[in-house]
């Protein structure tokens, strides 16, 4: 898959709801996870991260909004249940995106989803906790930017393969091929 994402919260009322959060986010390849106004402690949020996360991928804790700093061309995308939020199912994730969510006990402030490029909301009757959140909208991405086949029209598995992923254009390839059997400059081919 082509792209990369990145996961995190902004404020936390439990440490290892959070901790779920980031080996969740581990599991599914996030590049990097992250905290905006708040103090995780990592090792009250280990009790529930048992893959080390921060240990694997880059952690970023930033002290507040105005601190944090994104990859250049990376989309901040609010996770938050609200009536403007656009429904997950019908949202298209950016190529580079950064996920943030709000805490448990509270919501994204409105300075942080000022600063969001987009608002997703997972379509639930309430709130579900920001490990589970995370996992759904982690899940979704993979499911829709991943080339996975359709999915069938009568319930089972797919009746299409998965198809390979071909690198680069056969043509750009040959060509570097010969750049690459072509004897240094200077030198005569023997």
């Amino acid at each position: 898959m082509r792209g990369y994402f990145a996961i995190g919260v902004e404020g936390i009322s439990k440490a290892m709801n959070v901790g779920s959060l980031f080996r969740t986010a581990h599991a599914f390849g996030a590049g990097f996870v992250f905290t905006v106004a708040a103090t995780y402690e990592r090792g009250e949020g280990g009790k529930s991260d048992t893959s080390d996360a921060p240990g694997h991928i880059p952690f970023y804790s930033f002290p507040d909004i105005g601190s944090l700093v994104l990859p250049k061309d990376c989309s901040l995308v609010g996770v938050e249940l609200t009536d403007d939020a656009i429904e997950l199912p019908s949202f298209r994730h950016p190529t580079q995106a950064a996920y943030v969510m709000g805490p448990e006990r509270g919501e994204l402030s409105p300075a942080m989803a000022e600063q969001c490029a987009f608002v997703v909301k997972i379509p639930t009757r309430f709130c579900v906790n920001v490990g589970i959140a995370g996992a759904i909208v982690m899940y979704d991405r993979i499911t829709s930017l991943g080339h996975y086949p359709r999915r069938p029209i009568s319930p089972g598995g797919p009746t299409e393969q998965r198809p390979e992923h071909v690198f680069g254009d056969p043509k750009i390839r040959k060509k570097m091929e010969k750049f690459r059997d072509a004897p240094p400059e200077g030198e005569d081919t023997p």
